[in-house]
């Protein structure tokens, strides 16, 4: 059991390094220090809870599809779009499937199940996790936006046109009527 706790250390370890891997397709934005992996992924979960509730799917397997979703860019660095074009993009399964040699079988097939279920798009909790993906991008767009970032735009409104589910798009609109400190003001008696 030893060695096979090791490899959980081993990925612990690893899976900590997206808290200091940027979201580079930020960068083209012109956002000098953008957010991580690991507070997009924190937010993604929290946003595929709500969808999935609201859905009618579960919604802590959406959240753990979600917390999971980008758990490969520990070793391939998050790769914008465009950069995409060029590198071509790496198989998450594979790079799972090599992130988990080692663990218990039990967890490792855990984790490449919650990996699959997430890219094949085909349960309502892997489609909710996806239209949370896109709708903590189009938050942090917004937000990016109200503190300068103009070109922030582009992402706002790619992201907003891949949403699927009717919550995605219902949340979307409501996101997009309000100013990110809304929030503050109505805690503060201001609004």
């Amino acid at each position: 059991m030893a060695d096979d706790l090791s490899a959980v250390a081993h990925f612990l370890y690893e899976a900590g390094t997206l808290k200091n891997t940027r979201r580079t397709g930020w960068w083209m934005a012109g956002i000098r220090d953008p957010e991580s992996v690991a507070e997009h992924s924190w937010r993604t979960s929290v946003i595929a809870s709500v969808i999935a509730k609201l859905e009618g799917a579960d919604p802590a397997r959406a959240a753990l599809l979600a917390v999971w979703h980008d758990t490969q860019e520990a070793r391939t660095g998050d790769v914008n779009y465009l950069g995409k074009k060029y590198s071509g993009s790496s198989d998450s399964r594979q790079v799972t499937a090599d992130q988990t040699a080692g663990m218990p079988e039990l967890l490792a097939s855990t984790v490449r199940e919650v990996v699959a279920e997430y890219e094949d798009k085909e349960s309502l909790e892997a489609i909710c996790a996806r239209d949370a993906d896109k709708l903590e991008c189009m938050l942090q767009g917004l937000e990016y936006k109200a503190q300068g970032y103009q070109s922030a735009q582009r992402w706002i409104d790619n992201s907003r046109g891949r949403l699927t589910t009717e919550t995605g798009l219902r949340l979307a609109e409501e996101l997009l009527s309000h100013d990110p400190l809304d929030w503050l003001r109505s805690a503060l008696g201001e609004s």
